[in-house]
């Protein structure tokens, strides 16, 4: 064999391994990306779930003292029965995003409430409610993160290709509602 056949079957071989080298690492990076993305939302929904069987106890230790403030109840109310895990991704946001703001409204109904404020029972659940929604969004922050790891990996070369072949697709990230980022109408009326 001549050393040129040698050099071009070298170099053949080199590229064949630093391609498939590539391939591989890519498609691994891809696969755990997605598994921490959905170990994140996993996460997400075990507190939303919290929040979820906490919320009914909050409303019915306030329910005899708040009875005009009917309004910010039965929005809880019906923003906690609207919420489902079956739902995308997309829509759980949204529902989260908008219990958020209703939860945020009732615990500043409830400031000013002396009587309220007096019982433990609504401070330890207030308590648990603040402390809920603070993880969720710690926990929206990193999965976001993870989404966007995983959304620009795949779509730099060389995983674009691979994204091509799998069919990879961008993650949806835990948006906020437009109206999350705007302070809720609360209005004031006396006892």
């Amino acid at each position: 064999m001549s050393p040129l056949v040698v050099a071009v079957v070298f170099a053949v071989v080199l590229l064949l391994v630093v391609g498939g080298f590539l391939v591989i690492e890519t498609y691994n990076s891809v696969v755990a990306l997605r598994q921490r993305i959905d170990k994140a939302w996993a996460n997400i929904e075990v507190v939303l779930q919290q929040r979820h069987d906490q919320l009914p106890a909050l409303v019915a230790a306030v329910h005899d003292v708040m009875g005009f403030e009917q309004d910010v109840l039965e929005e809880v109310t019906r923003l906690r029965a609207a919420w489902s895990p079956a739902q995308p991704i997309p829509e759980q946001a949204e529902v989260s995003a908008a219990t958020t703001t209703a939860v945020r409204s009732l615990l500043f109904t409830i400031e000013r409430y002396p009587t309220l404020r007096s019982q433990e029972n609504v401070l330890t659940l207030q308590g648990q409610i603040e402390r809920l929604e603070s993880m969720i969004a710690d926990r929206r922050e990193l999965y976001n993160d993870q989404v966007y790891r995983h959304n620009t990996r795949i779509a730099q070369f060389p995983a674009i290709i691979l994204a091509f072949v799998f069919a990879w697709r961008p993650r949806p990230f835990f948006d906020a509602e437009d109206a999350a980022s705007k302070r809720p109408p609360v209005e004031l009326r006396g006892p």
